[in-house]
């Protein structure tokens, strides 16, 4: 059924499906009883494992070699990655998941940034005003973290922003390369890394069933298919699509833990998330019309 679908209908499924898989992450972070570091080792350990098997069977013959391929912008890609996935966590772990995923959020908008410095790509002027408007926003944000003493999970969630925003400008910096197979490397290096530092490997009580869903339904499976998804869709498409983590994600901490964010924070997320998707909706638009 699916073969009858558009590149269109197939991507935007696959996006949907996957983001909406990610949506429970941060309400699993907070119902586990792990600390950071067995949390890190478990979140490293299976999906690495249960993507590894996807991809091996997906490139078959083809995996390693595409691996050996990734030269030193896919090892650049590994470290970046790897930092992202520890300073999520250590950011939930430290304010509001509503603060988080706000600032995760940002990460278009620190790519524009770092392509413009980097890559030397002309930055539009519609780009440089969302980028001003969403800055001012997360500085609001900041502004009432450190009121509340939220601060430090804040800046950890502005550094998974950047890194994801370094990520995206490796991958677009390396078109000729497959950097699929860093970031499947980078998920091992997160559970080597935090073996060192865990007391307690053991899963007792409800850790027993929410680790390896977490692991699985909210990490593996999003991973391969938002990966997949920008094959028939384009990168502003995906954007619009992540920004239902930021929406529902907060939304069901606050319904399971009664978790609420304060009022700047929600005027501020109200703000970044519809200057964000009126910003890649409009990118979105040219696109189309330059395809048409």
């Amino acid at each position: 059924m699916i073969n009858n679908f558009s590149n269109q209908q197939k991507g935007s499924l696959l996006a949907f499906i996957g983001v909406m898989f990610i949506t429970p992450d941060s309400l699993f972070i907070r119902l586990s009883n792990l600390d950071t570091w067995s949390l890190l080792f478990y979140r490293g350990a299976i999906p690495f494992v249960v993507v590894l098997f996807g991809l091996v069977l997906f490139y078959r013959s083809n995996f390693f070699s595409a691996l050996f391929k990734i030269g030193y912008t896919g090892i650049f890609y590994i470290i970046s990655f790897s930092l992202c996935n520890i300073t999520f966590i250590i950011s939930i772990q430290n304010t509001n998941v509503a603060n988080t995923l706000i600032m995760v959020a940002m990460a278009p908008m620190l790519s524009a940034i770092l392509a413009a410095i980097f890559l030397k790509e002309k930055t539009k002027t519609e780009t440089w005003i969302a980028i001003f408007i969403t800055f001012f926003s997360v500085m609001f944000i900041f502004y009432d973290s450190i009121k509340i003493g939220n601060i430090i999970g804040d800046i950890f969630g502005f550094i998974t922003a950047l890194g994801l925003a370094i990520n995206a400008n490796l991958a677009r910096f390396a078109k000729d390369r497959d950097l699929v197979p860093s970031a499947v490397i980078g998920k091992l290096v997160v559970a080597i890394f935090a073996f060192f530092f865990v007391d307690n490997f053991d899963l007792i009580d409800n850790d027993v069933i929410i680790v390896p869903l977490m692991c699985i339904m909210c990490v593996a499976i999003p991973f391969v298919l938002v990966t997949i998804a920008p094959r028939y869709i384009s990168a502003p498409e995906v954007n619009l699509f992540f920004l239902l983590e930021v929406i529902l994600g907060p939304i069901w901490v606050w319904l399971i833990v009664h978790e609420q964010p304060s009022i700047q924070t929600i005027i501020g997320g109200i703000v970044i998330i519809v200057t964000i998707a009126f910003h890649s909706f409009t990118a979105l638009k040219k696109t189309q019309i330059k395809i048409n």
